[in-house]
Parts: C-alpha cells; structure tokens; sequence
C-alpha cells in the first residue's frame, strides 16, 4: 500500500487540471529505475492507469503503480512539500537502506543483511556521484 497525503493528492489534482486532464482518465505514474546517485531511482509521470497496476487513491486523486515498482514502494508515504529551496513529490520509503541526498534514488534494503555503512552517518551524504 502506498498513502497519499492530501497535500500529494492536492498538487497532483492541480497538476491534472493545469494540462487539462480529467482525474478520471489519468493520474501520478510512480515507478522505481536503476540507476541513480544510491542504485535505484525514483520516477514519475503523468499517465493512464494499465490492467496490472496497483492503484491507490485519495479523494479523486490516484497514483499508478506496477508490480516489479511496488516491490521497492509497498509501504510508502507519497508527499507534496513546498519549501524555499526544494518544492516537490518526497517518498518517505521504509524499503529503503539509505536514500541519496536528493532524494530521488535510494538503496534498496535486502532482507537479513546489515547495510555496508552506518546509516546514522551516511544516509543522504552520497549525491551526485560521490560518496
């Protein structure tokens, strides 16, 4: 299960409106890619809903997910933050080892092992490539 706060559900109503979709036709495709500052990557996109996705909704706000992506996803929390420096989508992710200090990648936990590094140090410091 993914939640969608109102906020995420509020600026993805707006959203829809601005480029004048129907929240009935379309919604927040939200998908999880190799690659990234920590392995795996974050993506989203405007979209239709396929057969297989798993759809999860907040009034008339819904969020598309297909199944290899809610593997990595199962359990998150989707926001919509406004802030001075940084205004957009998080993903609070209780699947993830650590996450990039961008925000948009994270390592993937594996279940039984021990992450290589001490998370109290090192979550979000590696971005950008280094680390």
């Amino acid at each position: 299960m993914i939640q969608l706060t109102d906020a995420a559900a509020g600026h993805l109503l707006d959203l829809l409106e601005e480029k004048d979709f129907s929240p009935g036709e379309k919604g927040l495709r939200l998908f999880v890619e190799k690659g990234g500052c920590a392995g795996m990557s974050y993506a989203m996109k405007i979209d239709e809903p396929d057969g297989e996705d798993s759809v999860f909704v907040n009034g008339a706000a819904r969020v598309f997910v297909d199944a290899e992506s809610l593997k990595y996803l199962d359990g998150c929390r989707l926001d919509y933050v406004e802030a001075l420096n940084d205004s957009g989508f998080k993903i609070d992710n209780p699947n993830a080892a650590r996450s990039c200090g961008c925000g948009t990648s994270f390592e993937p936990a594996v279940a039984g092992e021990a992450p290589g590094y001490d998370p109290e140090t090192m979550d979000g410091e590696v971005c950008g490539g280094k680390g």
